[in-house]
C-alpha cells in the first residue's frame, strides 16, 4: 500500500469516528499518523529517483505576495492589471503553466506579485504541479487567495485544505508551546493552564509515535492534538492570507456584500477594474508595512527615499538598514512623527517607530 492509499484511509478512519471525550484519544493518535504520512509523502524521492522542475523565481523588492487559486480565477487577469507584466490570458483552464512575477509600486514599496498554475483538487498530493505551486507559496510573505464569486463557498474550504496538508497555516499564529528534545531523562510534560483538548498519555503516545522519547513539553495555552504536532514537526510556515473573491459583476449586490464583509477579504472585478485599488491597499496593510523616512542635520527630510519596513520596527531597526555598523556608533535620535509625546524626541534604539515617521540619527562623537 502506497502513502496515498495510507492517507486515503485514515482520512477515512477519521471521517466515520465520532468527536466525543471517548474518542479524543484515538483521534489523537490518527491525527499524529495523518501527519507522519503527509511529511513522507512530501519529503523528495532519493538522490536517484525523478526530480521534477520546480519554479525558479528570483526574490526582490520589499515583500512577496503568491497568488494562489483554482484554474481561470482571474490570477493572471489581476497580474496584467496591476503590474507592468503581461500575463497570457485566455477563456480555457491552465493558460498559466509557470511562475510568472511582477511587481506592484505602492506607497514608496516594491511588492513582488507572483502569478502561480491554477492548482486542482490532490495538490498537496502531487496532483497538477501542485507541489511545485505549495513550495513557492511557503516563500511569500502574503498569500492572496483568489476565488470565483460565481461558484459555491467550498471552493475556499478545499484551497485552505490543501495548504493545511503541505504544513502552511493561514491567519493563525504559532502554538505557545515549548518543545525540545533531550538526549535523556524521559518525556518532562508541564502545562500552565487547563488543557481541554490534550493530557499527559495523550501527548506521551503522540512522542512515542514520532520515536521520541526524551523531550521537555511546556504547554503555555489550551492547544489542540494539531497545534501539538506541528510544533512536535518543526517544520510549519504561519502566513497571512487574504481572501480575493472576483468577478463580482457577476453576482447579486447582496451577495457581494455578503462575501465583502467576512474577515480578511476584498471583494473584485478584474475584467471591470472594480476596487482593484482597495486590494493593492490591503496587501500593504496585511503585509503589515511602513514608511520611515530619514534626515541628516541641517537639512529636510529625504521624502523620496523612505524605508520600507515592517510594523514595529524600532530605531535600532533603521540603525541596521542604513548601515551594519551605525548601531554601534550610536549616541542618541531624534524622531518626528506619530510614534513621539512631542516633535522632535530624543529616544533611543527600543524607540518603536511608526508610518512617516522621520528619524535623525546622532553618532558618538
Amino acid at each position: 500500500m502506497g502513502i496515498t492509499e495510507k492517507i486515503a484511509e485514515v482520512e477515512k478512519e477519521i471521517s466515520r469516528t465520532q468527536k466525543n471525550k471517548a474518542t479524543e484519544y484515538h483521534l489523537g493518535l490518527l491525527k499524529a499518523k495523518l501527519a507522519r504520512y503527509r511529511v513522507m509523502l512530501l519529503e523528495p524521492v532519493g538522490k536517484a529517483g525523478p526530480k521534477g522542475v520546480g519554479f525558479d523565481v528570483v526574490r526582490s523588492g520589499d515583500a512577496r505576495v503568491a497568488m494562489i487559486g483554482f484554474p481561470s480565477v482571474g490570477k493572471s487577469t489581476l497580474l496584467s492589471k496591476t503590474t507592468e507584466t503581461k500575463s497570457e490570458v485566455a477563456g480555457y483552464e491552465f493558460t498559466t503553466l509557470t511562475c510568472i512575477p511582477g511587481k506592484i509600486n505602492y506607497n514608496g514599496a516594491q511588492i513582488q506579485l507572483l502569478d502561480l498554475p491554477g492548482i486542482i483538487e490532490g495538490a498537496s498530493q502531487g496532483k497538477g504541479r501542485g507541489r511545485q505551486v505549495i513550495a513557492v507559496a511557503k516563500t511569500a510573505d502574503l498569500i492572496l487567495m483568489m476565488l470565483d464569486a460565481t461558484k459555491p463557498l467550498r471552493q475556499r474550504e478545499l484551497l485552505e485544505a490543501e495548504l493545511e496538508a503541505v504544513g502552511i497555516r493561514v491567519n493563525t499564529h504559532k502554538p505557545n508551546i515549548y518543545f525540545k528534545v533531550k538526549k535523556g531523562g524521559g518525556i518532562s510534560f508541564n502545562s500552565t493552564l487547563k488543557l481541554t483538548h490534550l493530557n499527559e498519555r495523550l501527548v506521551y503516545q503522540i512522542l512515542h509515535d514520532y520515536k521520541i522519547h526524551n523531550a521537555e513539553v511546556l504547554v503555555r495555552e489550551d492547544a489542540t492534538v494539531d497545534q501539538l504536532i506541528d510544533v512536535i514537526l518543526g517544520n510549519r510556515k504561519y502566513i497571512n492570507c487574504l481572501y480575493c473573491y472576483n468577478k463580482i459583476d457577476a453576482i447579486s449586490i447582496p451577495e457581494m456584500d455578503n462575501l465583502a464583509r467576512q474577515a480578511n477579504t476584498v471583494v473584485v472585478s478584474c475584467e471591470s477594474d472594480l476596487n482593484l485599488e482597495y486590494l493593492i491597499d490591503q496587501l500593504w496593510h496585511h503585509l503589515s508595512l511602513m514608511r520611515v523616512y530619514t534626515k541628516k542635520r541641517g537639512e529636510f527630510p529625504d521624502f523620496d527615499g523612505g524605508l520600507i519596513l515592517k510594523r514595529g520596527t524600532t530605531v535600532a531597526d533603521v540603525c541596521k538598514a542604513l548601515h551594519k555598523s551605525l548601531a554601534d556608533e550610536f549616541n542618541y535620535a531624534l524622531v518626528w512623527g506619530t510614534s513621539t509625546k512631542h516633535s522632535p524626541q530624543r529616544v533611543g534604539l527600543t524607540h518603536v517607530l511608526e508610518d512617516e515617521d522621520v528619524v535623525q540619527v546622532v553618532k558618538r562623537k
